[in-house]
This record gives C-alpha cells, structure tokens and sequence, in this order.
C-alpha cells in the first residue's frame, strides 16, 4: 500500500537526518518535506514543499499518513517566551490540526527530556502542553520521543553543546545514562522505526530507551 510520510522541520538537527533517512529507505513512496528553503537534495520520491511557518493552519491541502514534528527552537533563538511558544507549541498543534483534518493517522512528535505541563520550568512545560495538545487530537498512533541535550552537525554553533562534547569525553561515566547527551542520528532512526511499527495509542521513548536506537 502507497504510504506518505510529511515532514516539518526538516532543515533542522534532526529533521534532515530524519529526510535522509526516509528516502534511502524506501519505507514510504513520497515524502513531503516542509521548508522555507528549497532543500540542498533532490529525489524522485521527495517533495518539497515551501511554506511560510506562520501559516501551519493552512495546510489542509497536504496529505500523509505520517506527519513527523520536527519543530524546535531555543529560548535563545526565539528572543522571547512569546516567540518560543509559538515555534514549540502553536506551530505544532497547527500542523497536528491540519494533517489530522486531511486524514493522516500517525503523529511523530520530537519533544524533550522533562516535558511536563505542570513544570515550573517554561521549556519543560511548554514541551509537556504541546504534548497534551496534540494528544488531544486523537490520532490512532501517537509517538512522543523526549531526547536529552542533542548531540550532532548543527550548522550553527552552540557554545553550550560544544562544551558539553567536551565534559562527556572526560566524565561522561559519571552521567546517568537518562541524563546523557544523544546523537541526533538515533532520534531520527528512532522515529522512522517506530513509523513502520504497528503501535497504535500513545507511545512515549525517553532519552535512556532512544540511545539503544
């Protein structure tokens, strides 16, 4: 059966290993890709769709079976706890709205270590919210992958991660393996097996469970 795989943030740390990974894969025979950018890849079984992320609500002429989130920010990034929800919160929902209306059947949502709507830490609980949120729709397969600090080739540079690289090279014995750095790679591997699993309900992969990916 033809399936179709979407994309969203597929330009970032995880969401282009993520592409990559669906189109050397086979799994699915078309998969949607949402940028601002034209992506630096071409492929038969890839399109490329230019949309404008201020307007996620207007996709109802998309169509997949699988939508995977790949949407994010920083504080840093976002300038402002306004601006941060609207990437990591509202911009999802929409998205999770939209697909859902078209009749998509499975959500795969990048989230966080900690997410927890009754968080007195603002990331943590915008992160568990959006969650919620997007359970709320009742997708038949809802995937939620919380990952710890993401480890990989960003294309800018993060002060924070880079020293980070360089405390686990030394101590990282010392770390709970929960609290450990993750290479982006084994959350976008994660997320295309768990894709062509047969889970259905909510399924929640804390950072410790993605490692083994």
């Amino acid at each position: 059966m033809a399936r179709t795989a979407l994309v969203a943030g597929s330009t970032g740390l995880i969401g282009s290993q993520l592409v990559d990974l669906l189109l050397a894969d086979g799994y699915y025979n078309k998969v949607i890709a949402l940028s601002r950018k034209s992506l630096p890849v071409s492929h038969t079984r890839l399109q490329n769709v230019l949309v404008d992320i201020h307007s996620l609500d207007k996709l109802s002429t998309l169509k997949a079976d699988d939508v995977f989130c790949c949407l994010g920010t920083t504080m840093k990034q976002a300038g402002s706890k306004e601006a941060f929800k609207r990437v990591d919160y509202e911009y999802p929902l929409q998205l999770a709205k939209s697909l859902k209306s078209t009749g998509a059947k499975k959500f795969l949502l990048v989230s966080a270590l900690g997410a927890d709507k009754s968080s007195r830490i603002f990331y943590n609980k915008v992160k568990g919210i959006v969650e919620e949120g997007i359970g709320n729709l009742a997708y038949d397969s809802y995937h939620i992958f919380r990952p710890s600090l993401l480890i990989g080739p960003r294309k800018e540079a993060r002060a924070g991660e880079d020293a980070a690289k360089i405390f686990y090279s030394f101590f990282g014995f010392l770390i709970p393996k929960k609290y450990k750095g993750i290479e982006s790679a084994k959350v976008a591997r994660a997320m295309m097996t768990e894709a062509k699993s047969d889970k259905v309900g909510l399924q929640i992969y804390e950072s410790v469970a993605l490692q083994e990916y």
